[in-house]
């Protein structure tokens, strides 16, 4: 039965021009080729099928070259690289090179026999955006209309000759399972509201033999975020600090310190500037964005790729790493500190973090959560937590609430290793607590510790002391950061102010924990000394 449907009389014209103009080798297919070589030129094959250059072949710029020619480099014919991350601003031509590397995988110099080839944004409406760009080239190449069968409701392509299929994913969409994909291409990855999607296509790579991942967007300004992860990775892989040669990375992106008002810097995230990205449209959004600062986090974000949050936050993430010097528990074994309580009523995160100001402003924190629905908490907070706990950053404990008990047992094992002076906590939800300590027979220096402002207001104070003064030092212990990034601070008509959970991004408990250790030591009193070798002097 032949095919049917409102392509069908296209791809029998199609077909027609085929048959006419006869089998005539691909452009890619010519001798002294490189695989980089064979991809580009399939690439500058394809058509421009909207704005500036429409209807002409496409003309990859330098920027898209050299990450190319890094991607397909091989060794022994095999390609190294099967990972590709490329972070650059909004409007640099991502959708149609994207477009273009799924078909060469799909129908291409890149395409194996019954292939699978994936495009997966953040939700349907952004993954048909890939799919369009797709459909629109295939379109007007006749040799592509032929041969390929587009299915619009489903977002799904198919290859006549070869089995292969293409496909149009979305992060929000329920969970996929059984893929075995020659090609994914990750579209603005800092977008998905969850990660599931992420995961399930990365780990089943390892069905194919050269199977390569793509991921291509601006940066997240969550510092948790999968984008993020990647960007970083990248930035340890290209110092050298992390050999990986199966995975390539390069930002785009205006340096933190750099002034986002001048447009020299602003080249530095958005390399097709003045090619097909439009100068003036920066400008615009420039000056909108001095004019009103609540538009400036998303001009930075957007348009200069930086690591910057919309929301206002109560900390700088330049401070906070500037003050990410390692910390090692074994010694700080014995040493004073000061610690923060912040309990969890059944599901949430608990806090202790101790405070060692003698120690260079040491910070050691201990997380736990309950274990039961660990997965689900992860897709909801769009964190990472399983693999927090198998780092050792957070103790999972049995059930889906969280276990004081075992918290408690824990508290006295940590305080029989440090010389803790005092455990500030909050009263709300510490009776249980309080009842399984005395039952135990645990001591522990207990300071109660409102969460007024006349209470946090001061520890606020004396906490950004210590971090500006870099009299802290948390080693960058990434639930800690998570938590501190997430914080947004309240103020009073008096200037005072407390960290306020109903405004914070999303869970804060561990900064929480942090500033009323360091507010509590910074009420201890001063302990006087006296130097006996010295002469002793009367005044009348």
């Amino acid at each position: 039965m032949g095919l049917r449907g409102i392509g069908s009389k296209r791809r029998g014209i199609a077909a027609a021009m085929v048959a006419e103009e006869g089998t005539q080798p691909h452009s890619w297919e010519a001798e002294g080729l490189t695989r980089a070589g064979r991809v580009i030129v399939f690439l500058e094959s394809l058509p421009v099928t909207k704005g500036i250059g429409a209807g002409e072949p496409l003309k990859l710029e330098p920027f898209e070259t050299d990450w190319v020619n890094s991607i397909y480099q091989e060794h022994d014919g095999v390609r190294t690289v099967r990972t590709g991350l490329l972070s650059v601003a909004r409007g640099n031509g991502k959708t149609l090179l994207v477009a273009g590397l799924c078909l060469a995988h799909f129908v291409g110099p890149e395409a194996e026999p019954r292939g699978e080839c994936y495009s997966a944004a953040a939700n349907r409406d952004q993954a048909a955006l890939i799919f369009a760009e797709m459909e629109a080239i295939i379109r007007a190449v006749p040799w592509m209309e032929a041969r390929l069968n587009i299915k619009r409701f489903g977002k799904i392509i198919e290859d006549l000759e070869t089995g292969a299929l293409y496909r149009a994913l979305a992060s929000d969409a329920p969970g996929v399972h059984g893929l075995a994909p020659s090609f994914i291409a990750c579209d603005e990855l800092a977008q998905w509201k969850r990660r599931e999607l992420f995961d399930v296509l990365r780990t089943s790579m390892g069905k194919r033999a050269q199977p390569l991942m793509l991921v291509i967007g601006t940066q997240s300004p969550n510092p948790e975020n999968i984008m993020s992860e990647l960007v970083d990775y990248a930035e340890r892989v290209n110092s050298g600090e992390t050999p990986d040669p199966a995975f390539h990375g390069k930002l785009y992106a205006v340096p933190d310190d750099a002034d986002p008002w001048d447009e020299k810097n602003w080249y530095k995230a958005n390399p097709a500037l003045g090619i097909f990205r439009s100068l003036e449209e920066i400008r615009v959004e420039a000056k909108r964005a001095q004019r009103m600062p609540t538009f400036e986090p998303a001009f930075r974000n957007l348009y200069l790729n930086q690591r910057v949050d919309a929301e206002p936050k109560a900390i700088d993430p330049a401070e906070w790493a500037l003050c990410g010097g390692k910390v090692s528990a074994k010694k700080l074994k014995g040493r004073p500190c000061w610690g923060g309580l912040d309990l969890s009523s059944t599901r949430d995160l608990t806090a202790l973090v101790l405070y060692f100001p003698d120690d260079g402003g040491a910070v050691l924190p201990f997380f736990w959560c309950p274990k039961a629905g660990l997965a689900e908490k992860e897709e909801k907070d769009r964190v990472p937590y399983r693999t927090w706990e198998k780092q050792g950053h957070i103790t999972a404990t049995p059930g889906k609430a969280i276990d004081k008990r075992a918290i408690a047992r824990r508290l006295q094992q940590i305080a029989g290793d440090y010389d803790i002076k005092g455990i500030a906590y909050d009263r709300f939800g510490f009776k249980d607590l309080e009842s399984i300590l005395g039952h135990e027979g645990i001591e522990l220096p207990l300071v109660e510790f409102g969460q007024s402002f006349v209470s946090m207001g001061p520890a606020i104070d004396a906490f950004e002391t210590a971090m500006l003064n870099g009299k802290l030092r948390h080693g960058n212990h990434p639930v800690l950061r998570w938590n501190a990034s997430n914080a947004v601070f309240e103020p009073d008509a008096a200037g005072n102010r407390k960290c306020s959970k109903n405004r914070s991004i999303d869970k804060i408990d561990g900064l929480v924990a942090l500033i009323m250790a360091t507010g509590l030591h910074a009420k201890a009193p001063v302990e006087e000394t006296y130097d006996f070798d010295r002469d002793l002097v009367l005044t009348a």
